[in-house]
């Protein structure tokens, strides 16, 4: 079995019984997205939430100039979602793009209420799980707002460990609001200092 399948995750993360997770597993619409697909594009409507079992997807938006804007990463065990779009039906501002070809469970917003009659334990889960996310979120903006580029560099190997060989630089750099060239600096000075982050 996948080592991030969802039923796996269910089970290990949400702590409910192998029974259960296998009930709501099995009703789930799986998808393959080949590098470059997109899941979620600007103006449409977010019908589910995406659970990355294998590869890589990210969520961006555009500028008034046409740069991109870097959201969030979501590699295997990860989710990802336009929240305003899904919960409240308003035309998304964010596009849903694979980094890399990609296998994901798509959780319409009917499962998370399916999931809270079958297990009780899994509500108290998806509530933590949304309290985290804000959390992060908050983290993120004030990051953004006053942080150095070290700083937020420094930040996102602690939030994706695993995707500084994954994602190119400039993306990376999209995500913490600096160019690649104040990137470029960061990792020349962070290197100066011996510094080396865990792949």
């Amino acid at each position: 079995m996948n080592e991030f399948n969802f039923k796996s995750y269910l089970i290990n993360a949400a702590a409910i019984s192998e029974e259960q997770a296998t009930e709501l597993y099995d009703k789930l619409q799986k998808k393959k997205y080949e590098k470059g697909s997109i899941l979620l594009n600007k103006g449409a409507i977010c019908s589910n939430s995406f659970f990355v079992e294998k590869g890589l997807l990210r969520s961006y938006r555009l500028g008034d100039d046409g740069k991109e804007h870097i959201i969030q990463f979501a590699p295997e065990n990860w989710f990802i979602v336009d929240r305003s779009s899904v919960y409240f039906n308003d035309p998304s501002d964010s596009i849903i793009e694979a980094v890399e070809d990609t296998e994901v469970v798509l959780l319409e917003e009917n499962f998370f209420a399916n999931a809270n009659k079958i297990s009780p334990v899994f509500g108290q889960f998806n509530d933590k799980l949304l309290h985290n996310h804000i959390r992060k979120m908050q983290k993120r903006i004030n990051l953004l707002l006053g942080a150095t580029a070290e700083r937020r560099y420094l930040s996102f190997i602690e939030m994706y460990p695993d995707l500084l060989l994954r994602v190119p630089q400039w993306m990376i750099a999209s995500y913490l609001g600096i160019t690649p060239e104040s990137l470029s600096r960061v990792r020349k000075d962070l290197a100066k200092r011996n510094f080396k982050p865990s792949t």
